[in-house]
């Protein structure tokens, strides 16, 4: 089952799947960063937005909130969630907007959805052409060389008489530019079980490598992977959020 197929099938679920996630916490922190490096404007793109639940907070904070991702059932959702925002079905390897925005965000580390460093570049040069100058690009990453592949995330939920069981763990073989995300997900309704399990390839990279393909382009600053306070990277831990000021 290819990725696109398994999150079109369970479209549906995907919030029950990301049950555990405090988008509200999330959407505060980059608010808070973008108050920090931007210009102050209002406009907002959020990439990979799924079904558009960090789009409704940044709405609910004034902003003229938009979302892009390639997954047309996914949107249709968001679409519910937050009608007066914009949508937009492409990918975010290669996008352009009607008018310069000034802020552009990409959680749940979607960035590494770009299929290969090229894609990378190209979604890095998208995103500078659509922000203002000034404009700020924040994102959450995985460093590959910090991968412990033993190690996974496990939650269940109850939603409509059904009982469910996700799985998820990052993957990297210790060489190259691919890692994957593997995932599965269990639905087990009055003794009968669906199952759906899936790998996506993902683009790997390590922090530094990261910082030194954005800085033709941004004036680069890396924060702890901590939602609840703003702390420089140390260089040490293997996750971080990027916050990228237009040059």
């Amino acid at each position: 089952m290819s990725t696109n197929a398994l999150y079109t099938d369970l479209s549906g679920y995907y919030d029950l799947m990301c049950v555990d996630i405090d988008y509200k916490m999330q959407s505060k922190s980059i608010r808070r960063l973008h108050q920090l490096f931007g210009e102050k404007g209002l406009s907002h793109l959020d990439l990979a937005c799924g079904t558009g639940p960090h789009v409704r907070h940044f709405i609910n904070f004034g902003y003229l909130s938009s979302g892009l991702d390639i997954n047309q059932p996914m949107l249709d959702i968001a679409k519910q969630r937050c009608p007066d925002a914009q949508f937009i079905l492409k990918n975010m390897c290669d996008f352009k907007v009607d008018h310069p925005v000034d802020l552009v965000t990409c959680f749940l580390y979607s960035i590494h959805y770009c299929d290969g460093i090229d894609k990378l570049m190209e979604c890095i040069v998208s995103v500078h052409n659509a922000l203002n100058k000034g404009g700020v690009f924040c994102f959450n990453v995985v460093d590959k060389n910090k991968i412990d592949n033993k190690l996974f995330v496990t939650h269940s939920a109850e939603y409509d008489h059904s009982h469910f069981v996700f799985h998820s763990a990052w993957h990297y073989s210790g060489e190259g530019e691919r890692q994957s995300l593997k995932l599965s997900i269990e639905k087990d309704t009055q003794g009968i079980t669906e199952f759906w399990q899936d790998e996506h390839a993902m683009v790997a990279f390590n922090i530094e490598t990261l910082q030194k393909l954005l800085q033709p382009y941004f004036e680069v600053h890396i924060f702890e992977h901590d939602y609840e306070r703003i702390v420089p990277w140390s260089g040490i831990s293997g996750n971080a959020i990027f916050t990228c000021v237009k040059i």
